[in-house]
């Protein structure tokens, strides 16, 4: 008997071919959903495009039902499954468990239209044990899984198809909308409005470094004539002051600098005294094992990685058979691998740190979905990853996974907690501190794991540390007393990790969302980087205006969440997804009527508008080009673009005068172009300072950026000409006779020779740099512009795959899709099928979406 199973990547396919004969099973991949709903209109059936709702590719007014189609990329592979069908006896859906692998199995199903017996085999990981108990324990097609990954699909179109275009007419093109990423772009815009509004408060306190029984230790003043000195929780961040209900020198005592460096000077003479010494145990458990977002968040603080790049390598260690499925909320750990790790626990460190009895870790999260199980190393064998022979960025992610399950089953950590109240001075002014000590007297499971922490080991020698043997009314020596002046510190800015812990804390999204959600929100340009931490752009402030103001519901952290509540309930079969979206869609307050609302009551230029209360009677406008700044100058209203890159944190009334005096200052003539007859200006554009040639009367007047190296008040007359003069014909190419030339962009100077552009070094000139030097440059261009290696073609479409050496590390390329190679793979060493894989998974990124339809 054949039997033909179909998964969803080559990789898995590989994998699985390992464990089943040769002669009997045959492995296909579907590279992904081979359905999905109208990527485009050019993809809308023709029947269908005259229909109201075809935009959308939902049927609104027939139960919405969605409009599935085949992508012109997934034909062939649909052809080639139909043709393996056709040899088979039996066939085997083998997707992922979660709701998308549900999903895809479905539409599989659909598309094949089988008739052949169906079955669908499920499993957490990819092990010869688990694939053959998975062909023994084969199921149906869950259709309520199905339903729910279809509302899902469905819910996310409607929001961003009907939002999107409302963007558009309301603030600027190419802007988008979507039912969580909108939530997540709120959340950052309502941090950094705390951040822009908070007022810093500054405080002192003192510290001392004491000396007793041959060791030295530090102590912090807490009080000063019997009154607490205040700390950062004592002040109101938005007005500076102490929180109302505390009276300054009765509740807290605001020290001044002054009193501060007096008593650093006066206390070392003071005699001290021990007035008490608090003693108490504290046992630390082991973290629960990962789940998909405890996994994005450790990652990104031991690892550096983004939520993206970690579920990439976390995918690639599972459909190669080193870990469990890494999509799950689930913290539950299977029999098998709990017997494992206490095995791994008592042969790596010895039965002292096995806990008395197996772990079991309940939830935390939300709205868990399906009952997985957490992440883990695969099988039950708990491999190190020295063992399994992996490297680079695999590897640690790896390790990572498995110190966190070892960890789960190893004992507390018992820690002796010392607090010593000290006494300096005498009389009504004696001031009090206070030193902690922290001993780890058995590290139990940190042994192996330490939260934030590569290395477990160091991480130990840091969290010990000990006073010396305290007892009261002993007198320590006082070695130094320094006055310390503290500044409260406004909120910090989410990083991928804190905005990950928040969403899943609150039930927004599903784990295997927030990669996509962070990477949508970053290419639309609602948020960029600073470091780690994610800062809201002036769009996203723009944007978020629009939606509290009209679609308050949507952007509610509460709701969103109660709409993963309801996905639940159509996952479990207790609800029918049609009344849930006919209201949300097309109800009293429904989304299209909410936005038909908006399209004549919202007014453009308000919702787009930006202030704070720092900036006075300045404003900050978001527009079609770019948001600009906007107030009066002697009674005239003055505009001026905001500087490409500006944040709203980066604003400061001063800042914005600046801009608005720079753009109502006459303009700056160097004088008149002896051949033209027309003056020079000097102006600053949002780009940087340029020079123009005659004033704004000219059509389309020339103008050229000023060099990096040239600013706006040391250009001259004669530079200016020469920079007008650009672009210069350097000559023409010796192989083509094409015309070479130089000139200034938006990114500085270059030559160029037809659609080939070389940037100019630090050590070039523009004004001098000659033919050869430019071709030098071009071929160096050109050089690195080559592929390193033609891999062969692509067996879908037989056009070629190349490897490039890109800006951020080698790629494989094929048509217009780039794929960049994990970290650590050899350019020399990728094979087709791994190329192959990258790139779907890519274009599968890029096209987004997922799909199914009723049957």
């Amino acid at each position: 008997m054949k039997r033909l199973v179909v998964v969803e990547s080559p990789t898995k396919a590989r994998t699985i071919r390992r464990f089943l004969p040769k002669d009997t099973y045959r492995i296909e991949a579907s590279m992904g959903h081979v359905r999905d709903l109208p990527a485009s209109a050019s993809e809308i059936p023709a029947k269908l495009k005259n229909k109201p709702w075809a935009r959308l590719g939902v049927q609104v007014e027939n139960g919405f039902e969605p409009i599935y189609v085949v992508p012109k990329d997934k034909k062939k592979i649909v052809k080639e499954l139909q043709a393996a069908l056709k040899e088979a006896d039996e066939l085997y859906i083998a997707t992922d468990e979660d709701r998308e692998g549900e999903s895809i199995g479905w539409h599989l199903l659909e598309v094949l239209k089988p008739k052949v017996p169906v079955r669908r085999m499920v499993f957490h990981e990819i092990t010869r044990e688990a694939i053959l108990g998975a062909l023994d324990h084969t199921r149906e097609i869950d259709a309520s899984l199905v339903d729910a990954q279809e509302t899902r699909r469905v819910l996310d179109r409607l929001v961003g198809y009907t939002l999107s275009p409302l963007l558009w007419k309301k603030i600027a093109p190419k802007l988008s909308a979507g039912r969580v990423q909108s939530v997540a772009v709120r959340l950052l815009v309502m941090r950094e409005k705390e951040r822009i509004a908070f007022v810093p408060a500054s405080y002192w306190d003192l510290k001392a470094i004491l000396r007793e029984k041959g060791q030295n230790f530090e102590a912090t003043m807490t009080h000063y004539a019997g009154i607490r000195l205040a700390t950062g929780r004592d002040f109101d961040p938005d007005t500076g002051m102490l929180k109302d209900g505390l009276e300054a020198g009765k509740d807290v005592l605001l020290l001044s600098e002054a009193k501060a460096k007096d008593l650093a000077e006066t206390l070392p003479g003071a005699p001290w005294r021990v007035s008490d010494v608090n003693i108490r145990q504290q046992k630390r458990s082991p973290y629960a094992p990962f789940i998909t977002s405890t996994l994005q968040q450790e990652a990104s603080r031991k690892l550096n990685l983004s939520a993206r790049r970690t579920m990439q390598v976390a995918q690639k260690l599972y459909e190669n058979g080193f870990i469990t499925y890494m999509r799950t909320d689930s913290t539950n750990l299977s029999q098998e691998a709990v017997d494992a790790a206490r095995r791994t626990v008592g042969e790596r460190y010895g039965n002292d740190f096995l806990s008395p009895k197996p772990r079991v870790f309940s939830g935390t999260v939300r709205n868990a979905q399906e009952a997985h199980e957490a992440i883990r190393p695969a099988g039950t064998a708990m491999k190190t990853a020295d063992e399994l022979k992996l490297s680079g960025m695999e590897a640690r992610l790896y390790d990572l996974i498995w110190k966190r399950t070892v960890a789960t089953q190893m004992a507390d950590a018992r820690l002796r907690l010392v607090t010593a109240q000290i006494e300096a001075g005498a009389g009504d002014e004696i001031s009090t501190f206070r030193a902690s000590g922290k001993t780890i007297e058995f590290p139990g499971f940190f042994r192996a794991y330490v939260e934030g922490s590569d290395d477990p080991d160091a991480a130990l020698e840091d969290r010990d540390n000990p006073l010396p043997e305290l007892k009261k009314d002993d007198t320590p020596t006082c070695k130094s007393v320094e006055s310390v002046g503290h500044e409260t510190k406004p909120p910090a800015r989410y990083t991928e990790a804190t905005l990950i812990k928040v969403l899943e804390k609150e039930g927004i999204g599903r784990p295997s969302t927030y990669a996509s959600i962070i990477d949508t929100i970053e290419h639309r340009g609602y948020v960029t980087r600073d470091g780690r931490a994610l800062v809201p752009t002036f769009t996203a402030f723009a944007t978020t205006n629009l939606l509290e103001a009209q679609f308050e519901q949507l952007v509610d952290v509460g709701f969103t969440a109660d709409m993963e509540r309801i996905l639940d309930d159509i996952a479990a079969g207790e609800r029918k997804p049609t009344v849930f979206l006919r209201n949300f869609y097309a109800g009293d307050a429904g989304l299209e009527p909410k936005v038909e609302e908006a399209l004549d009551k919202i007014d453009a230029r308000s919702i787009s508008t930006i202030s704070f209360p720092q900036w006075g009677e300045f404003v900050v406008r978001v527009g079609r080009y770019g948001p600009y700044a906007e107030g009066e100058i002697e009674g005239e209203k003055v505009t001026a673009s905001v500087p490409d890159g500006a944040l709203p944190a980066d604003l400061s009334p001063e800042k914005i005068l600046e801009l608005l005096q720079a753009a109502e200052a006459p303009d700056h003539v160097l004088g008149i172009h002896p051949d033209a007859d027309l003056p020079i200006l000097v102006r600053e554009g949002p780009y940087g300072p340029y020079v123009q040639l005659g004033d704004d009367d000219e059509k389309k007047p020339k103008r050229m950026s000023l060099p990096k190296n040239l600013g706006p008040d040391e250009v001259t007359l004669d530079q200016a000409i020469q920079l007008l003069s650009l672009p210069r014909t350097l000559g023409t190419h010796p192989d083509d006779g094409q015309v070479i030339k130089a000139n200034i962009g938006r990114y500085g100077p270059y030559v160029q020779h037809n659609r080939t552009f070389a940037s100019l070094t630090a050590s070039d000139d523009i004004f001098s740099v000659d033919l050869e030097r430019a071709l030098a440059l071009l071929a160096a261009k050109n050089k690195k512009s080559s592929a390193l290696r033609v891999i062969g073609q692509h067996p879908e479409t037989g056009e070629v795959v190349e490897v490039w050496e890109g800006r951020y590390g080698p790629y494989v390329k094929h048509q217009r899709t780039n794929a960049s190679l994990p970290k650590g793979r050899a350019p020399e060493a990728i094979t087709m099928e791994e190329a192959v894989e990258l790139l779907a998974a890519r274009k599968a990124k890029k096209g987004g979406g997922r799909r199914r339809k009723k049957s």
